[in-house]
């Protein structure tokens, strides 16, 4: 073998090992969801979570005779896809670096995943959507509901937080280390065969989408890509919104704070871009939650964030890398936000209860939104940094 093909193995196996292996900084998967958000809402629609879940669990009530109403297909259905290409992107890319693994939890874990899988479901039906389409997706789309769930998340979190310290000092029973099932004896080597496996689902994630275009559902099949690209890159950074309102509380670190802030900034001038110029309807996303929906419903996730020990997109990529009790919250999650979001649909006092649409532009215009929203994330992004240097808002153990 000469110099430079010696040379040129080791710039491919430094490239692989950067993209494929070791961690990405918190900021670039911040910058890249974002910049992703803003592609999937031009490509077709914003990006969601929990549509998906909720899309999968009506099938089930319906195949029970629970639900009258044929749900819409999950295979062409908008949410399903996204959801279930974040899952297939975070899987790859949980293959490709050899990390998946089936870990089981200790008994105290799995009985909070069900509850925690329960209380993400409510609140996500009260909301209007999960972390990501109540907080994220609605802020970017310029939907007042946004902040008022950001207030009660980080409500919930608090309060959830110190749940669990009450938690280490007061219950024994079921405690103990998440364990990874000893492997059977096996002449195959699992561990070397995994990034093959990871490669071989995106080849097949992007055959598919090329089918689906191929039958005239080339918006679906594009949004099987981005899906997959959400999923990836939220399992290679580790970004996970629990940890956004989480870490200020538990240990002082700003950094996933910083990340979902820049990202929040990014989509969000996509998304008034796109709306301002009218290559989409300003009333995409603006969730008719303004009021106790978005604030009730986002406490009770924010404290289902911090039982579980993920929010709704953290869930479902973790899920997929084996984690048991994800998996558990997960079907929880789904099922639990079915029965309520129908529950909510079929009654008026309900949906009233929930609250009503409020689009900023209406009120402030898009510059006066644009600079409001913005010197707002800039001020949080100053609030996190400055409680990462004095601790101010840390709560004691």
């Amino acid at each position: 073998m000469n110099q430079n093909t010696s040379t040129l193995t080791a710039v491919v196996k430094q490239v692989w090992n950067t993209v494929f292996i070791k961690p990405w900084p918190m900021m670039t998967g911040g910058v890249l969801v974002g910049i992703l958000s803003v592609i999937t809402f031009a490509w077709d629609r914003p990006w969601g979570v929990v549509g998906g879940l909720r899309n999968w669990a009506d099938w089930l009530f319906y195949g029970l005779g629970l639900y009258a109403e044929r749900p819409f297909s999950a295979v062409i259905s908008t949410n399903s896809i996204l959801t279930f290409g974040l899952m297939v992107g975070a899987l790859a890319a949980a293959l490709m670096a050899g990390q998946f693994a089936i870990r089981m939890p200790p008994l105290l874990e799995g009985i909070k995943a069900v509850i925690g899988g329960i209380l993400l479901g409510t609140g996500a039906a009260l909301a209007g959507g999960c972390n990501v389409g109540g907080f994220f997706t609605s802020i970017s789309a310029l939907s007042l509901s946004g902040f008022v769930m950001m207030a009660g998340l980080m409500l919930g979190a608090w309060v959830g937080l110190k749940y669990l310290y009450w938690e280490m000092e007061n219950i024994t029973f079921g405690t103990g280390q998440t364990t990874i099932p000893p492997a059977k004896r096996s002449r195959v080597d699992w561990k070397r065969i995994q990034p093959w496996i990871g490669a071989v689902i995106i080849v097949l994630a992007f055959v598919a989408s090329e089918v689906y275009s191929f039958y005239g559902y080339i918006f679906v099949g594009g949004l099987l890509l981005c899906g997959l690209g959400f999923g990836f890159i939220l399992h290679r950074s580790r970004l996970c919104f629990a940890r956004c309102f989480r870490e200020p509380f538990m240990t002082g670190d700003s950094e996933v704070a910083k990340a979902v802030i820049v990202s929040i900034l990014i989509s969000m001038l996509g998304f008034a871009t796109l709306k301002w110029v009218g290559l989409r309807l300003e009333s995409t996303y603006v969730t008719p939650n303004f009021g106790l929906g978005a604030l009730v419903g986002g406490f009770i996730f924010g404290f289902g964030m911090l039982v579980t020990g993920g929010c709704g997109s953290g869930t479902a990529w973790r899920a997929v890398e084996g984690q048991v009790k994800l998996i558990i919250a997960l079907i929880f999650f789904a099922l639990s936000n079915s029965l309520v979001r129908a529950w909510i649909d079929a009654s008026d006092l309900l949906r009233r209860v929930v609250g009503f649409e409020v689009f900023i532009p209406d009120i402030l215009g898009y510059q006066g939104t644009l600079l409001a929203v913005t010197i707002f994330m800039m001020l949080w992004y100053v609030l996190v940094v400055w409680n990462e240097q004095t601790e101010r808002f840390v709560v004691e153990v």
